[in-house]
Formats: C-alpha cells, sequence, structure tokens
C-alpha cells in the first residue's frame, strides 16, 4: 500500500471512531465535532525570593558603596529576577560594624565589606582583607581562587555560618592624609590615626595610636582634632569623602594595604535554600563584582589624584625609604606575632606566606621588572 493511502485509512479510521462515540450517544451526526485538546494549565511564575544586604559603607558612596549595588544588580540581572537584592547602607538597618552580627544571625542574608573589621572574631580573618607589605590586588585573587586561601577563608567564617566571597579591591591604597609631616618613625608616635586591621597594629607599633571608625566618622573626627590623621582607600573615595578640606598632606604608598580585598558574606541557611543553579549565579555574580570594583579603581584614581593636587593645592608627599623599611621592619614581626595568636590563623598565616613568596619570584622576572622598564 502507498504512503498516501496508509494515511487515508488512518484518517478514515479515527473519524469513524468519533462518529461511533456521538452515535452511542445518540447525538445527530451532523453536531459531531472533534473534541479540541484540553489548553495545558499554565505553571505559577513562582514569587521572586527578597534577600537583604547590610554594609559597612554610606548608602551609594562612590566605588565602595556602588560597589554593594553593583552586587546587588547582578544578582537580580544573571538570576533572571529569581532574587531580589535590597542594599541598606551604613545605618539604614544596622550599624556599619554590625554587619557581620546581623547578616550571622540571618537580620540579613548578604552583608558587605571588609574581613579586618571582624579580628575581634577571628585573628585570622584580617588576612583575608590585607596584610601591610603583602599581597597586591592580582597575588591575593590568586591565591584565593587558585592557591586555597579562598577554602580556608570559608573554614574561619563556618563557624560563624557564613560564607565569604571576594566582591571587590581597591588595588594599592594611599598611605592617607596627616596633618603634620612625616620624616622620620619618629613623627608616627603619639599620632592618633584612623586605621583598621594588621595596618592599625604595625603603628602601634611604631608608637602611634590606631582607632577604628567606619567611613561615615572619619571626616568630622578628622576635622575637629579627635584623631591626627586617616588612611581611607585612594583618590577616588578621598575626594568624594572631602577628606583634602581636614587635612594638609597625603602621602603615598599605603604600605599597609597593598590589595584590599572587599568581601560579601552569604547567611549559610539562606543559601542552602537555593537551588543549585541560583547557588552558582550568586557566587559568580560575587566573581564578577570583584573584578569590577578593582577596574573601576584602576580607570578613576588618576584623574581624582589631578584634581586633588591641581584644583585643592593638596601636597603630595612619598613616605620616605627610611620610614617604609622601618615600617616594614616592624610589620614582619607585627604579622608573624598575630598569626601565632592561634592555630587557625597560623594556618592562614603559613599558606598566605608560602604564596606571596612564589609570587614575588615570579613577579620579580614579570610585572615588576616591566613596570621598572617602563619607567626608563
Amino acid at each position: 500500500m502507498k504512503r498516501r493511502e496508509i494515511v487515508k485509512v488512518l484518517g478514515l479510521g479515527a473519524a469513524a471512531v468519533g462518529l461511533a462515540a456521538c452515535t452511542e450517544e445518540k447525538a445527530p451526526v451532523a453536531d459531531c465535532k472533534p473534541e479540541a485538546a484540553p489548553a495545558p494549565a499554565m505553571a505559577e511564575k513562582p514569587a521572586p525570593i527578597e534577600w537583604k544586604m547590610v554594609t559597612t559603607w554610606p548608602k551609594n558612596f562612590p566605588g565602595l558603596g556602588t560597589g554593594a549595588n553593583k552586587l546587588a544588580e547582578l544578582i537580580g540581572e544573571m538570576s533572571g529576577g529569581r532574587i531580589t537584592v535590597k542594599v541598606y547602607g551604613a545605618k539604614e538597618l544596622v550599624g556599619a560594624l554590625e554587619i557581620f552580627d546581623a547578616v550571622s544571625r540571618g537580620t540579613a542574608e548578604l552583608g558587605h565589606g571588609a574581613s579586618y573589621y571582624w579580628k575581634g572574631k577571628s585573628t585570622a580573618a584580617q588576612f583575608f582583607a590585607a596584610v601591610p607589605f603583602g599581597l597586591t590586588a592580582q597575588e591575593m585573587n590568586s591565591w584565593l581562587y587558585h592557591g586555597g586561601g579562598m577554602e580556608l577563608w570559608e573554614e574561619v567564617y563556618a563557624e560563624f555560618g557564613l560564607i565569604p566571597g571576594a566582591a571587590g579591591n581597591t588595588g594599592v591604597q594611599m598611605g592617607g592624609w596627616f596633618n603634620r609631616e612625616i620624616n622620620s618613625v619618629e613623627d608616627l608616635k603619639g599620632l592618633k590615626m584612623r586605621i583598621p586591621g594588621l595596618g592599625g597594629e604595625v603603628l602601634k607599633r611604631a608608637g602611634g595610636t590606631p582607632v577604628l571608625l567606619p567611613g561615615g566618622e572619619i571626616f568630622p573626627s578628622l576635622q575637629s582634632g579627635a584623631i591626627d590623621a586617616t588612611e581611607w582607600v585612594g583618590p577616588y573615595n578621598d575626594l568624594a569623602f572631602g577628606l583634602h578640606k581636614a587635612a594638609k598632606f597625603y602621602y603615598y604608598p599605603g604600605w599597609h594595604e597593598p590589595g584590599t580585598t572587599l568581601e560579601t558574606f552569604i547567611n549559610q541557611e539562606a543559601f542552602e535554600k537555593l537551588p543549585a543553579d541560583l547557588q552558582s549565579i550568586v557566587r559568580n555574580a560575587i566573581r564578577v563584582a570583584n573584578q569590577d570594583m578593582l577596574a573601576d579603581f584602576t580607570a578613576k584614581n588618576n584623574h581624582a589624584l589631578e584634581q586633588l593636587v591641581n584644583e585643592h593645592n593638596v601636597e603630595l608627599r612619598k613616605f620616605p625609604d627610611e620610614v617604609l623599611k622601618q615600617m616594614k621592619d616592624l610589620s614582619d614581626q607585627v604579622v608573624a606575632e598575630e598569626a601565632a595568636k592561634d592555630p587557625m590563623s597560623k594556618k592562614v598565616f603559613d599558606s598566605f606566606v608560602k604564596f606571596r613568596d612564589q609570587a614575588k619570584k615570579w613577579h620579580a622576572v614579570s610585572e615588576q621588572a616591566y613596570l621598572n622598564a617602563r619607567s626608563l
């Protein structure tokens, strides 16, 4: 039988079945029509998962605050709107230095800050932000992603019910704003300076007094004389804060923060409730935000520095080599002592040093060699 004939027979057979059904129901054949297929049920679109992010930064603050905003946008876009994140600046929901506890207990699902703020929770935490004379931004990312650093960071935060992630980097920072010249280490004695983390411990060893302040309190404290000096980030952020209105001397380089990693931490319970694809989206959005912030600072810092010097008459100064050498010696002592305080800190520090030493050897013949050649 030919194909057309087979199709025709099958069609007639189907029609016959339909007519037979009509006949059984005593309905007139003329009224019989093929039944329409039932419309498929439309699945209801689930409501978006709503998360809150608390930050240590003033709301919408350039670089840091906008970096938090960018991360929230990325999570929304990459998830197709399945997760929405509302960002709260410092003091909007909780205080700037209360965000760690807030996310740990589930008041918010995400936090955005810097891990050296939490050294009171864990001495080891500060190694994941910045170590004086330590890793650059490129080296920090390499250690975290491919040198075992991230696994150690997750181990440190696990006891607090948090999952950390690198969510930005400032690159090498500035040395800070001072109301007096720094010509020797002696000039640091008695100096009250806003400086967090390990850098603050080094200043204390040099005879100064480190003060921990959130960003929003720095300008009024410097202007009023409550502190004599402050570090913050770099020209892009410092100009936005107006720090040039409160101090005259702007020193470099930022020996205390050579590649500061900013963080996002996630409430572990909230994270584990997500399906696997959304977990991956959140992790990868954080990674994208990490790279984006470094690019943002690199693009904008020099223009801001030129404004500070040329328009606001800021005195740009390099720390004397003698000061840098002595601060490095003090840093080596302080960092080693901090690392010896508990087994976890030593474990993190050993990994950090091992990676730093091999990165230093490679960069001696690559990045550093090239930059030296470019300056000839």
